[in-house]
Parts: structure tokens; sequence; C-alpha cells
């Protein structure tokens, strides 16, 4: 089966959700990002014209209040923001091609233009607003948001009952298209099982949206354009960036809008993603995305992390402890994309030391030794097939066909197993053929069957790291180096067996997964 091309050059635009600027990047973060990371590489490699895009959320309340605490500006917080989640990109080799801030001017033009669209087309109107505001979620509540027993869930914090006249955008006017959109459209939000919880929200009559706060109370934030005593709410602020991203209101715009595929975790689904933004963003005339891609959470001993409970995960640590691909490739094989999935330092140790640098690894490092010992670095070509060779290839072409089906599925902690599987049948092979016993034999035959042995090594490992790509993209490209291979073809090329191995000169033995500094 010939691997599926996509139309070359098709435009391909991915988000990850925006970081608020008021915390540190954490496990979540880093998943979000590497699993956005890993769809955008493996669109390009498929041939699409991607463009990603991420980002952090800079307004609000929290910044504001943050900010007055440690007795600096708003904009010098964000600033570190900035830092601290560009850094945690470079760190986890993030490709994406925009870091959009709600800051800058390209954004506060989009908000500013589109309130004013929605100001004139009679969807924005004031009113007196009493009820119960919640100052961690910077947002107004319903009672509804109580709990079993009456009680405001702890994620709300302090909640305060307020009265204020504040400008509102008319969600409710919009509440059965979006019932009808969601379900026409089974690709609008996957895993579709994700819709019913948003169908769930949606059987109950929704209050118009609050998108204001008085500059008395906040005056971090974009003001309206039609009342300059106001800025806009966090939320339509922020939710408004991914257009900005994709160039709104110029000729890039059309090329790109709208999103194929808006990365986001199960907690922003219901409402702002699922509810807000779409009403939002037809109100404003602008199309919807295409899919949004719902991930899970990860846990810990069965529960979300969380600051409170000491049970957060630092990804910098693990990426500087173990590298950035031993990073990608264990959340990207223990998460199964829209589920959640248990974390622990014991499971990571066992995934890096059993599948990279056991099996992988130590395959590399087996086929460059031999290479190295008894053919001066020179990969030798193959002059024999039998019953081992022929089971090998069969393996592999069964294997990448799977692997691509499963990529395009997003089932990528199932395309990561097999290529395992796959790897773990090259070190059988390996064992059944024992290069370094034909290596001492007088036998003609026996000759043959060593530099087929060995080419099938190299060759078999050079194709199961091309598949590994979009997942470890530094890992592949180091295994292409020590073989003498130079990946300039088309990765449908690349995934292809072929003897184009045949004469190139290897690296050196290389640990490729060495035990890490500090034992976790």
């Amino acid at each position: 089966m010939a691997i599926r091309r996509f139309n070359l050059m098709k435009s391909f635009y991915i988000t990850t959700a925006i970081d608020y600027a008021n915390g540190k990047p954490h496990l979540g973060h880093a998943y979000e990002k590497v699993l956005t990371d890993v769809v955008a590489r493996f669109r390009r490699l498929m041939g699409d014209d991607v463009y990603f895009a991420t980002g952090i959320d800079e307004h609000g309340q929290k910044v504001q209040q943050s900010a007055k605490a440690r007795g600096i500006e708003p904009i010098e917080l964000c600033d570190e923001a900035a830092i601290a989640f560009k850094g945690l990109c470079a760190s986890l080799n993030i490709s994406n091609d925009d870091f959009i801030r709600t800051t800058e001017d390209r954004h506060k033009n989009v908000v500013t233009g589109v309130l004013q669209k929605l100001f004139d087309n009679g969807d924005i109107y004031k009113a007196e607003y009493k009820g119960y505001y919640s100052r961690r979620a910077e947002q107004f509540l319903q009672e509804r948001d109580k709990n079993e027993d009456g009680e405001w869930p702890e994620l709300f914090g302090e909640v305060e009952e307020i009265a204020e006249n504040n400008y509102f955008f008319k969600l409710s006017r919009h509440q059965d298209w979006l019932i009808d959109h969601i379900k026409t459209h089974d690709s609008f939000i996957f895993p579709r099982f994700r819709a019913k919880q948003v169908l769930e929200f949606l059987k109950e009559p929704i209050n118009d949206l609050c998108i204001s706060r008085p500059k008395e109370r906040l005056e971090w934030g974009i003001p309206l354009p039609f009342d300059e005593n106001y800025v806009t709410y966090v939320w339509f602020d922020a939710l408004f960036n991914y257009v900005t991203a994709a160039g709104y209101g110029t000729d890039d715009f059309e090329k790109r809008w709208p999103a194929d595929f808006h990365v986001i975790g199960k907690d922003i689904l219901v409402p702002p993603h699922a509810v807000y933004w779409p009403i939002m963003l037809k109100a404003s005339g602008i199309e919807l995305p295409k899919s949004l891609l719902v991930h899970g959470w990860w846990l810990k001993s069965g529960a979300k992390m969380s600051k409170s409970t000491g049970t957060v995960v630092d990804p910098l640590d693990l990426i500087e402890q173990f590298g950035s691909d031993a990073f990608r490739y264990f959340v990207t094989r223990e998460m199964n994309v829209g589920q959640d999935s248990e974390f622990s330092l014991d499971r990571y140790m066992s995934r890096y030391n059993s599948d990279l640098a056991n099996d992988l690894g130590n395959l590399l490092s087996r086929a460059l030794t031999m290479l190295g010992r008894g053919f001066d670095g020179i990969v030798p070509a193959p002059q024999i097939e039998e019953a081992l060779e022929q089971e090998l290839w069969k393996g592999w072409e069964e294997t990448r066909v799977k692997v691509l089906e499963l990529y395009e599925e997003f089932q990528f902690h199932m395309g990561l197993e097999r290529i395992f599987v796959f790897v773990s049948s090259i070190n059988r092979y390996a064992e059944q053929r024992a290069p370094w016993k034909l290596a001492k034999s007088e036998d003609p035959v026996d000759k043959q069957r060593l530099d087929t042995s060995l080419f099938a090594m190299a060759e078999s490992l050079r194709l199961a790291v091309g598949l590994l790509e979009p997942v470890m993209p530094d890992t592949t490209e180091k295994v292409y180096a020590l073989l003498g291979y130079k990946s300039e073809s088309d990765w449908s090329d690349r995934l292809v067996r072929n003897e184009c191995l045949v004469g190139r000169s290897i690296g050196p033995k290389t640990i490729l997964f060495p035990k890490p500094p500090v034992e976790a």
C-alpha cells in the first residue's frame, strides 16, 4: 500500500490554547504544546503548508493583582511570562510559526474592531448586573455553577455578590444555532464524546455574556472602543487571538482560516471554547474552526495535579535530565488523546529505560559496533535475502501503513506502540542472525548473510526512526547522521525501503539515551 499523500501545499492552521500569564509552565502546558507540535510536524511531513500558533493571554484581574503585589507594572509581569513560555517551547523543540501576545497592537486592533462591529450591529448592550462574581475565575456565576451541596466549588475561590453596570454580548440569541451546529458537524469536537458534555451544558438557557469590566475595578485590559470607562473581559479578548494570529484583516487570513484544529484541555471546553467562542465568531461573521481537539488531564494518584496538593510536575526538570525527545516520547506514548492519563516518575523511568535506552538505543549501538568492527564503518550491500529478511521487510510494510493511519486518527500512542514493536523485531532479527557469529565463519554463504544482516539492521533502523520524526525529531536526525544518511527527500520517500545506505560511512558508537545525571 502506497503512503497516502495530502495535496501538496494545502494550507493547514493549528493552534494551542494560549496560556495565562499569571502562572508558570507546568506539565499540562508542555503536553498540549507537544501534542500540537506532533500534529503540525506530521502534517508538514505529509506535504501540508502548516501554520502553527501558540502564545499567552496577558490581560485580566489576576495579572493586575499579581503585578501590584510585586510592585511592578502588569506588562513587566507579562514580559516575564512570555520569556518563560517561549523558553518552554524552545526546550521542547516546538515548531510554532507564531507566538502571539494579547498585549500586541495587532491583537488590540482586532479586538477593538470586532467589538465596534458587534456594538454597531446591536449584539452588545449595556445593563445593570446583580449577582455573583468569582475573582479567581474572573467570571460572573449562575446558580447552576454551585455543586450538589449548594456551595461554590473550590475552583472559583472567594465568590462575592456585586451590582454594577456593564456591557453584555447577546450570547443567548445564538444558543439554538450552536446546538444545531454541534449536532450536525460530527468533526467539530474531537473526541466526539466531548460534544455530549457541551450539549448537556446547553440544555438549559444560557445567560448573555458580560464582556466588560469598569475601569474603577480593572484597568489592565483593552478599552471598549465605544466607552472608555470600561475594559474588555479577558475571555472575550483572549478568544479572538486565534483569528489575530491567522492574520485577520490581511490577505493571509483567507489562506489560513478557518483553523483546522484548535487544541485545548477539557477544563476550558465548556463554556469558553465550545460556547462563548463559536457564538462570538458567528456574530462577527467569522467562520468557525473546523475542529476542537480536546485532550485530557495528567493525573497523579488518580487526582488532577494541583499546586495546593504539591503534585505539580515541572516539565523543565524532566527535559533537563532526560532530554526533550524523551519527554516528548513519554507524554505522547502515555496519553490517549481525549482521555486522562496517570503520571509517575516510575512510569517515566520505565519508558526511558525499556523503550528508549534498551530497545532503540542498544539496537543503534549494536549496529554501529558491528559495522565499525568488520566493515571499516561502511554499510555493506545486501547479498542474499532469506526468510528472516523477508519477515523483517514484511513487518516494516505493515508497520508503515498502520502507523500512518493511526497518526492521521490522532492515535499517536498506538502509533508509537507499533513502531516499537517493529524495533523489537529488528532486535529479534539481530539475535537470530547473530552477525558476530557470522563474522567468524569461513563459509561464503555466511559472508553473504553477514553483509545482508548488517545492511538490514541499519536500513530497518533508518526506517523506524523515520516514523518517529513527528514525535522525536532530534532522535531521528541523530540516527540519520550516525548512519550517514541525509534526509533530503520527501518523507514518503524516506519511508520506503531501498539501498540508500550502501557505501555510507557511519558515525562513532554513540549512547543515544544515556543515564541521566540525576536519578529520578
